[in-house]
């Protein structure tokens, strides 16, 4: 059975995608730490752990990630963009890239934004129009 993220990159449940290619998939985490709070995955891979990647899909997801995180910055502004890789919550491996204006900002243990649709599709459309002149 596909796994939630699956469905998501491919279009079977709705998400606020950021970036895409025919491997990879971004989209805003619905439970974000900060406002552009991204998750990015591998779309055809559905191992929960990030190390048991091929070294293609591996090599491939950071390089995607990179380019998702340039355009996080483009488009939301912050200090730094973090990235943390956990993948305790959804049995497919994934790269959270989080806005940060402080080190406190990346705490998985803190209380998620609760962002209107509106604000999310804003947001998600500013990252994939940057990620887009990339």
């Amino acid at each position: 059975m596909a796994t939630i993220f699956t469905r998501i990159a491919a279009g079977e449940i709705p998400s606020y995608k950021c970036a895409e290619s025919e491997d990879f998939y971004a989209f805003l985490d619905i439970s974000p730490l900060a406002k552009g709070h991204t998750l990015v995955i591998p779309r055809h891979v559905e191992d929960d752990y990030i190390f048991h990647l091929d070294q293609k899909t591996y090599e491939g997801l950071w390089a995607f990630a990179r380019k998702v995180a340039v355009a996080l910055k483009n488009a939301v502004p912050c200090k730094r963009v973090g990235v943390a890789v956990l993948g305790m919550e959804v049995p497919h491996t994934h790269i959270h890239l989080v806005p940060l204006q402080t080190e406190g900002d990346m705490d998985f243990r803190k209380a998620k934004l609760q962002l209107q649709p509106e604000e999310m599709a804003a947001i998600a459309a500013k990252v994939f129009a940057e990620y887009e002149k990339l």
